[in-house]
């Protein structure tokens, strides 16, 4: 009964100040007030508040709110354990690769991408030339591309 009154107080008011914002001819202004203070009577109509009203003053109901909020501590402790330990997923998932890629592909059986076996094999070493030896062209080794491109644009 009470959060009744309450709401339909709320509604008047902000109908009055809708009005008093019309007369100021700010019409959208208004328009947007008034819709905001109708929400409470619907609220009230539709029995939104006597749900609510009787979800907040029963017992059962907090202490539900008590076990949600003690799972949520527990999960949050764990997560900052795991992470202070040092051993986070990404840590365990590179490990657990690793480990399976080694059981996969024994070093005997991987393929070589080097020079071939021997020094007949190898072109340049047939000519008697001899190759620089060439770096691992990774993802930040090998900018030459990069270079090219900008000194194209003229950067």
């Amino acid at each position: 009964m009470l959060a009744e009154t309450i709401c339909s107080a709320v509604s008047a008011a902000g109908l009055g100040i809708a009005a008093i914002t019309a007369y100021r001819k700010r019409f959208l202004a208004a328009t947007r007030i008034a819709a905001y203070s109708l929400v409470p009577v619907g609220l009230v109509m539709t029995g939104v508040v006597k749900w609510v009203s009787g979800i907040v003053f029963e017992p059962s109901v907090w202490i539900g709110f008590g076990l949600l909020a003690v799972a949520w501590l527990l999960l949050v402790t764990t997560r900052a354990v795991e992470r202070r330990g040092g051993a986070t997923r990404k840590e365990r998932k590179a490990a657990r690769d690793a480990s399976q890629g080694e059981a996969v592909a024994p070093v005997a059986s991987a393929p070589s991408l080097g020079t071939a076996a021997g020094p007949a094999a190898d072109p340049a070493a047939r000519d008697g030339r001899k190759e620089k030896p060439q770096q691992a062209a990774g993802a930040g080794d090998d900018f030459s591309d990069i270079e090219a491109i900008l000194k194209k644009h003229g950067i």
